[in-house]
């Protein structure tokens, strides 16, 4: 092809990725999936996802409490999924991770699964899209209250030899502890509460910049563009997004199992620190 022709060519693509002149694309920030808050007074602040997360204590609650109305030995529908929703924290929870004498922490696990579910799922739902814990406050305070729990658990079942029982592995040379228990001690008492807490924000927050990213572009592709090519793409955003959309759902879910199960591992190490 002459070089004419692929001068051209080149600049009809360059013409079919640039916007329309005069319009720009404003990708969504932070700032636009942390909203301002909806009502303040002094200290207090009330924000969306403190609204989520309260609409989520009783979601949870009037379900089971629903499901559980009429206990019959031939389960409705709802009476099974509130079973087995139940069952499953108890055997995969429970059961299987912490072991002997988990039958006390199963209604802990069995409320920290579903809140964190029902939390993320609200990113989902139209008019709500929001993931609760795409905040890293919400996590934080989430985390640290697992955290305390699993300190004072192994404080008062072993007192103050916990602390040796994490930091000081048995079996190991003298030698080698003066590296091994700094790095046991970043790793339980500091590390660990912040990736907890962490790992479920950045997640959740990932996903929902993502679809926001997804949404404006289709929007700007679609609707601020002349261009038929440019729409067209607009339209294919919006086919992707749906693919998006149920991949962050199945990450919903895997992150709240993760979470509780983080959680019943601590609770097992605190519990059985002396066999480690």
């Amino acid at each position: 092809m002459p070089e004419d022709g692929h001068k051209k060519r080149g600049n009809a693509l360059i013409a079919l990725a640039l916007p329309a002149e005069g319009e720009k694309f404003t990708p969504p920030t932070l700032n636009d999936l942390h909203l301002p808050p909806i009502f303040e007074s002094g200290d207090f602040v009330l924000t969306k996802q403190m609204l989520l997360m309260v609409l989520s204590v009783i979601l949870i609650a009037g379900f089971f409490l629903f499901a559980i109305r009429r206990r019959s030995m031939v389960p409705s529908r709802v009476q099974f999924i509130g079973e087995e929703g139940y069952a499953f924290v108890r055997n995969s929870l429970g059961r299987e991770i912490i072991g002997q004498g988990f039958l006390k922490w199963v209604p802990l696990l069995f409320t920290v699964f579903f809140f964190v579910l029902v939390n993320n799922i609200f990113g989902l739902i139209p008019l709500l899209q929001l993931p609760s814990f795409s905040h890293v406050g919400s996590a934080y305070a989430l985390a640290a209250m697992i955290y305390v729990t699993w300190v004072g658990v192994g404080i008062k079942k072993y007192g103050m030899k916990f602390f040796k029982l994490m930091t000081v592995p048995a079996g190991v040379p003298l030698w080698l502890l003066f590296i091994l228990v700094p790095i046991e001690i970043i790793s339980n008492f500091i590390v660990r509460p912040i990736t907890h807490s962490l790992r479920l924000m950045a997640t959740m927050l990932a996903g929902h910049l993502i679809v926001a990213l997804a949404a404006t572009g289709a929007e700007y592709l679609i609707v601020a563009q002349q261009n038929l090519a440019l729409k067209g793409a607009g339209l294919l955003v919006v086919a992707g997004s749906v693919g998006m959309g149920l991949l962050e759902a199945l990450i919903m879910v895997l992150q709240a199992f993760v979470f509780a199960l983080l959680t019943a591992i601590y609770l097992q190490g605190a519990e059985h620190a002396d066999s480690h």
